[in-house]
């Protein structure tokens, strides 16, 4: 039986993916932007729509933006916040996922 040998930068690339996912704050940002209208956030609601604090919620979209699941546009006095789809697609089929139904929860 051959296996494949992951290479190092792609196996980068999928640890940061998942040290993001590693926390639940940073998958209820992630649901959040992904199911907002247009698939657009503006950060001015975010803190009231989790519950969490502005301090909170610039870490951890600070670490989705940098493992490339967000990416952020300046709107004059507002960031907003948009999640990148090819992204997630690239930590399934690193998985394996067939389905898209979740596996837990």
């Amino acid at each position: 039986m051959s296996t494949a040998v992951l290479p190092a930068e792609r196996a980068s690339c999928l640890a940061e993916i998942f040290k993001a996912l590693a926390d639940p704050t940073r998958v209820r940002l992630l649901a959040h932007i992904s199911a907002s209208e247009d698939g657009i956030a503006c950060a001015c609601h975010l803190p009231d729509a989790l519950g969490i604090s502005q301090p909170t919620l610039s870490h951890h979209l600070k670490k989705l933006v940098a493992a490339g699941l967000i990416v952020r546009q300046q709107r004059g006095r507002w960031a907003h916040y948009s999640a990148v789809a090819g992204v997630l697609d690239t930590a399934r089929d690193f998985l394996g996922e067939s389905s898209s139904e979740p596996r837990c929860c």
